[in-house]
C-alpha cells in the first residue's frame, strides 16, 4: 500500500498598501515587519517586500498628494489575507491598500524568499511656471538678436 502524502498548498497573493508621505523610513519599516508577522503567524510565507519610496499617487488621496508605496508578495489562504487588510484598516498610516490573487495552489517549497527591496522615490521635480518659461525664451530670443548684429 502505498501512503499518499498530500502537500500543503496555498494561493500567491500580493497586496500594496499606500503609507502617509509624512511617516519616517522607520515608521513604514516596522509596519512592513508588522505585515510579515502576521503573514508567518496565520501560515503563510512571505515572498518578498519592495518599499518604492514617496511617489506622486493618481489622485489627492485625504487631501495628499504622495504617498509611500510598499508591494508585499506572499502565500497564504483567504483568511490571510482577510487579517492582513484588516489589519491595515485599522493602522491609522496606511490611507489605501489593495489585495489581489495571484495564482492558485502553489507549493511552497517552490518558491523562494527573495530578499527585500527599497527602492527610491520619484524625484520632487517643480515644475515651470508659465510666465518663468516665456521670459527664459524671450531672453534667449534676445540673445540671437545681439549675436546675429555683431
Amino acid at each position: 500500500m502505498a501512503e499518499t502524502q498530500s502537500k500543503v498548498r496555498l494561493r500567491e497573493y500580493e497586496t500594496l498598501f499606500l503609507v502617509r508621505a509624512e511617516s519616517t523610513d522607520e515608521q513604514v519599516d516596522a509596519l512592513r515587519e508588522r505585515v510579515r508577522g502576521i503573514i508567518n503567524r496565520e501560515g503563510g510565507k512571505a515572498l518578498r517586500f519592495s518599499t518604492a519610496g514617496k511617489k506622486k499617487t493618481a489622485y489627492p488621496i485625504e487631501k495628499a498628494a504622495r504617498a509611500t508605496y510598499v508591494h508585499a508578495s506572499y502565500l497564504g489562504d483567504s483568511k490571510l489575507v482577510a487579517e492582513v487588510e484588516r489589519n491595515l484598516r485599522n493602522i491609522d498610516n496606511v490611507v489605501r491598500f489593495l489585495s489581489i490573487k495571484l495564482a492558485d495552489e502553489v507549493d511552497p517549497e517552490t518558491r523562494p524568499v527573495l530578499e527585500d527591496v527599497k527602492v527610491a522615490g520619484d524625484e520632487d521635480v517643480r515644475p515651470v511656471a508659465a510666465d518663468e518659461g516665456r521670459s527664459a525664451a524671450r531672453d534667449d530670443d534676445s540673445d540671437r538678436d545681439e549675436a546675429s548684429e555683431g
